[in-house]
């Protein structure tokens, strides 16, 4: 439900606004004078101002001018008795959303809110989504390891020096690879990713340098290839253990000439690339057992970076923690959950098989399925998926451990059996609170308006 502030000194003008906006579910707090409604804007969240202009104590405009030094995403609506076109153009160029005259037409104003009001949640939605695709994220870790790998980076990547990183999978192999582009001199261009074990043996070539109409069977079109579309940037060759040995030697050409030749083409393209490969395997066992180049790894590894498993620096796991609880919370839009000293001792402990991607994987579920803080015993009980969906189903009075094997079998993915394990553990709140929204709301820390919707989403009922 969105919260708006009416800043007028006309109580009448108040009243009006504040009825028509409450009739229209809107939350809505006013106030006579700027000086308290700044106030207010620094104390409390709001989706919408509006504002008149001709007040006493601070005029409409500062208020306006203020306001968005502390919240710049903020709309306002002016609202005036002496609107003038030069006012509503200086309102404009100061920033405010729209201008109306009193006394407002009711659909003029509930248009122009609604309007501002979906602007403003545009605005946000955009600010998030650039975060999550844009923003490569940071390296965290205090251990000797991590230091020496970001000092590495921060000699390395100005360079155009050839780097291979070797790790095992989840590890953060691919993270090392953004860094080293974004502080390189080609952070303006491309960083161009190819999985090689994702690309079948027989279209890794067409994949890294393209190929011409016509050049086989499904080549219904000419295709631009990775070494091209990474031309003046960088290309990333992740799990290039994997890549059969045909393509290994037209990469060593590649990298030998800074020339590409397309797949079924004459022409030589020449190409400026930086290359960084990564793998999970031991290149020098590969090459032993005929399965990697020996001149391509020595082209390769001109810098050498090894990425540690996470068990190879348990101390750094708190601060991991920590950040993916923040970065978990702020998407689900809830407050951050804390892990208590014993969850933190627990998960240190953990083997952790699937290093960082695991430990992600593993603190979105505890958020879901713990209350406000996460215990010891929480990660006890869902450390493994297998134990953790059993949870639900004694919530449900059944305690057996085949059926929660066979509960966690059916979901095709970790979404899936996400999706599941929230909806019973709605579900066992709302009947443990009678159904008691507003107090399920309060217990397990979400806004109301969010457990409606959650509600809604999993077709949740009350028992007759």
């Amino acid at each position: 439900m969105a919260k708006i502030l009416i800043i007028d000194d006309e109580r009448a003008i108040r009243n009006t606004l504040r009825e028509i906006l409450e009739y229209e579910d809107y939350r809505v707090d006013d106030i006579d004078n700027g000086v308290e409604g700044l106030d207010l804007i620094k104390k409390n969240s709001y989706d919408l101002v509006l504002c008149d202009i001709k007040m006493n104590k601070m005029d409409g405009m500062e208020v306006l001018s203020e306001g968005l030094n502390f919240q710049p995403d903020l709309p306002f609506i002016m609202i005036s008795g002496h609107g003038t076109v030069e006012t509503a153009v200086e309102a404009s160029k100061k920033g405010a959303f729209d201008f109306i005259s009193k006394p407002p037409d009711l659909n003029r104003l509930l248009i122009t809110v609604r309007n501002a009001l979906e602007r403003g949640n545009l605005v946000t939605e955009t600010k998030v989504l650039k975060r999550r695709v844009s923003k490569t994220k940071e390296m965290l870790g205090e251990s000797m390891a991590i230091a020496r790998i970001k000092d590495t980076i921060e000699r390395v990547a100005p360079t155009d020096a050839r780097v291979l990183i070797t790790g095992a999978n989840g590890s953060g192999k691919e993270l090392v690879a953004r860094w080293l582009h974004e502080k390189s001199n080609r952070s303006h261009a491309h960083l161009v990713e190819v999985n090689c074990a994702a690309i079948p043996s027989e279209l890794i070539e067409s994949e890294l340098f393209g190929h011409e109409k016509g050049s086989f069977t499904s080549a219904v079109k000419q295709r631009i290839g990775k070494f091209e579309q990474a031309s003046g940037g960088t290309l990333f060759l992740d799990e290039i253990g994997d890549m059969s040995l045909s393509a290994q030697a037209k990469v060593l050409r590649a990298l030998q000439e800074n020339k590409v030749t397309r797949v079924g083409g004459e022409k030589e393209i020449e190409v400026d690339v930086r290359v960084i490969a990564a793998t999970n395997k031991d290149l020098q066992k590969e090459i032993e057992a005929g399965n990697f180049r020996m001149d391509l790894y020595h082209r390769l590894s001109v810098i050498l970076i090894h990425v540690p498993h996470l068990t190879e620096r348990k101390d750094d796991i708190p601060l991991i923690t920590e950040s993916f609880s923040s970065e978990i919370c702020n998407d689900y839009g809830i407050p951050v959950k804390k892990f208590s000293t014993g969850a933190m001792e627990t998960l240190k402990a953990m083997p952790w098989t699937g290093n960082i991607r695991e430990l992600r994987n593993m603190v979105e579920r505890l958020i879901i399925l713990s209350d406000k803080s996460i215990t010891e015993q929480d990660v006890k009980t869902y450390a493994n998926p297998d134990v953790s969906m059993s949870a639900p189903a004694q919530m449900n009075g059944n305690n057996s451990t085949k059926n929660s094997h066979t509960n966690f079998d059916q979901f095709a993915n970790f979404q899936e059996y996400k999706d599941a394990a929230e909806r019973e553990y709605i579900k066992y709140k709302l009947e443990k609170n009678n159904w008691n929204v507003s107090k399920t709301a309060d217990d397990i820390d979400i806004q109301r308006s969010h457990l409606y919707s959650k509600i809604e989403k999993y077709s949740l009922k009350r028992a007759e």
